[in-house]
């Protein structure tokens, strides 16, 4: 069974959702001792945002050579993606949505015949035989009965995109309030681990 991880935070060991993404991963890994886990840092080493250039490529010009590496490059994200059982995500709320890095990494596995198709019948999703866990770090409290709702695009974003590719069921560890003070930071990150750490193994 193969575990891709990945963390997109830039707060490097500040970062909740990276403390939190890895109880995770460690949870997974001594529940199966077999589990190849593939990590992948998407601050230290970021993905270009797409351009044009990869745009025309991807429908079938010859690639520029300013971008035939990076081309490469997302086709080893994809790759990897395709590949996994399990995806366990770090992602926190930068401006009440994702952080641009993590963006650039769903830019390469959103792959029309690979991650989802068209038909007739509309959009199918193709990845539904992953586990999707994402751990989220927020700054405030942004549910449903919260002033902050209207401005929450983390969670909401990111459970349409998995939807959209065919995974249903995202499981998601919340961290809310960790700006609001040590107290509600402290209880957070405890919480979060915890959870982290009871994940069903399965």
């Amino acid at each position: 069974m193969k575990l891709l991880h990945i963390d997109s935070s830039v707060l490097g060991p500040h970062s909740v959702s990276r403390q939190v993404s890895a109880a995770a991963v460690e949870r997974l890994r001594q529940a199966n001792q077999r589990l190849v886990v593939n990590y992948r840092d998407l601050s230290q080493t970021p993905l270009a945002h797409l351009s044009g250039l990869h745009l025309a490529a991807s429908q079938g010009a010859a690639p520029d050579p300013s971008v035939r590496d990076d081309i490469a490059t997302g086709q080893a994200v994809l790759d990897e993606f395709l590949a996994a059982d399990i995806v366990v995500i770090g992602a926190p709320m930068y401006n009440f949505t994702i952080p641009s890095q993590l963006k650039a990494w769903i830019d390469r596995i959103l792959v029309a015949g690979k991650t989802f198709k068209y038909g007739a019948g509309g959009v199918e999703g193709l990845a539904g035989n992953k586990r999707v866990i994402i751990a989220i770090s927020r700054g405030g409290y942004y549910g449903a009965d919260t002033p902050m709702a209207a401005l929450e695009h983390l969670e909401t974003y990111l459970r349409g995109v998995f939807g959209f590719i065919g995974v249903r069921n995202v499981e998601f560890i919340p961290a809310d309030g960790i700006q609001v003070g040590p107290e509600h930071r402290e209880k957070a990150v405890a919480g979060a681990l915890q959870a982290a750490g009871n994940l069903n193994a399965a």
